[in-house]
């Protein structure tokens, strides 16, 4: 063994600037590799917590995920039937016997409810105005489904319960009406009724769309306002294990009827652009890794071609077929540890320069820079896919110099 290894690294000193610019471009694309993995994983992880904390996860509605068959379609319901344009039945929205529904969720392990109505409203503030969501809250329930209480900056959630008419606002509607702490705003809801509130809190979640737009009342406040009395119309609930969301929502759909949307439903167009992000970014890395392969194939098919003699002399005396492919996969192989190795320095020092970075960024969240993820996954994913593709480039010439015959060697050279 000690000769096979005697051999391999006196190839690869031989031809020092082609070792060089193999291990470089290994090491390169093992670098970049863990830098957009951090870039892209840190972003990702980041909203998927954001949105777990802030947001209920699952939201039980006042509405059916289909609409109701028409009688004529349960008539017939094998005929040629066909039924549109149909109007849909006035009737007084919100979530029907919606106390027994809360009561079950609260005897159900791992669950925990709080009723909710939703509501549009116009705000006003001196000269100016914007709309906006008012989410009529009870808040001694809404600790239990959301992080509201730990996000408010400035005030207190149980100050609804103080404060007259009191409201919490979100950072974004407090920046765009000019509005502080202690102000009084107008509210006016679509049914043309207004009142008077108080701002009690001011929070800020670092997703926009919640921070932008949404306001927290009294449930009995928000009813008020919405003129609906004793009416909800949405059900907010919190799970202890997060991933069961999805089934948990349609199993609560299937009980009752009405529409249970899981938090991965609600953003599945965000979701969905992750995995779009994630396949471009293992697509275009694991080209610059394939590329540095190619050197490496290209490196020991040179040697192979070059050495096929003295190939042949080792093989007359005696070395085995396996100990000639060991010679050339072991050469693949330190290229390709050599660099993983330095691709591991090269990624975690432009991770850590990508997090000097300092920018205000507002989009799906807010930022003050790069939000990046410092696990050892991506070390280990980027420095596998190396390894793998440098003993995969070695393997074809190795193989091919395994297959020489030493006599047609030797008797062509003479």
């Amino acid at each position: 063994m000690s000769l096979v290894v005697s051999i391999a690294t006196a190839h690869l000193t031989h031809r020092k600037r082609q070792t060089l610019v193999s291990v470089v471009g290994v090491a390169m694309g093992v670098g970049f590799f863990i830098a957009m993995a951090a870039l892209m994983q840190g972003m990702q992880t980041y909203f998927i917590t954001k949105v777990i904390d802030s947001w209920p996860h699952i939201i039980i509605k006042d509405e059916f995920r289909e609409a109701p068959r028409q009688p004529a379609e349960l008539a017939y319901p094998n005929g040629a039937v066909a039924v549109s344009s149909v109007k849909p039945q006035d009737e007084l929205r919100g979530v029907k016997n919606a106390r027994a529904i809360l009561a079950a969720l609260a005897e159900t392990p791992g669950m925990t409810a709080a009723p909710t109505l939703r509501t549009q409203v116009f705000l006003r503030y001196g000269s100016k105005d914007m709309s906006a969501t008012l989410v009529g809250i009870d808040p001694v329930k809404e600790r239990l489904v959301t992080q509201l209480e730990q996000d408010i900056k400035e005030g207190s959630l149980p100050a609804l319960n103080t404060v007259p008419n009191g409201i919490i606002i979100g950072e974004g509607v407090a920046k765009k009406l000019g509005i502080s702490l202690g102000n009084t705003i107008t509210a006016t809801s679509v049914s043309g009724a207004v009142l008077k509130m108080k701002v009690a809190g001011i929070f800020s979640t670092g997703v926009t769309a919640l921070d932008n737009f949404e306001t927290y009342a009294l449930l009995k406040k928000a009813q008020v306002l919405a003129d609906r009395p004793n009416i909800i119309n949405q059900v907010r609930v919190r799970l202890v294990d997060v991933t069961e969301a999805r089934e948990k929502a349609a199993e609560l759909e299937a009980r009752w009827g009405y529409k249970a949307e899981s938090w991965q439903e609600s953003y599945s167009n965000v979701l969905g652009l992750f995995v779009i992000q994630n396949a471009i970014m293992y697509t275009s890395v694991g080209a610059i890794l394939v590329v540095a392969a190619f050197g490496i194939f290209n490196i020991i098919s040179t040697v192979v071609h070059e050495k096929s003699r003295d190939i042949a002399i080792l093989k007359s005396v005696g070395l085995l077929e396996r100990d000639i492919r060991r010679i050339f996969l072991l050469e693949g192989l330190v290229l390709g540890v050599i660099g993983a190795l330095l691709g591991w320095v090269i990624g975690f020092g432009l991770v850590e320069l990508l997090g000097t970075v300092r920018m205000n960024v507002e989009g799906f969240v807010k930022t003050q820079g790069f939000i990046l993820y410092r696990g050892y996954g991506s070390y280990l994913m980027a420095g596998g896919f190396a390894l793998i593709a440098a003993t995969f480039a070695a393997y074809l010439p190795a193989r091919k110099a395994a297959k020489v015959a030493p006599v047609d060697i030797i008797r062509g050279a003479a």
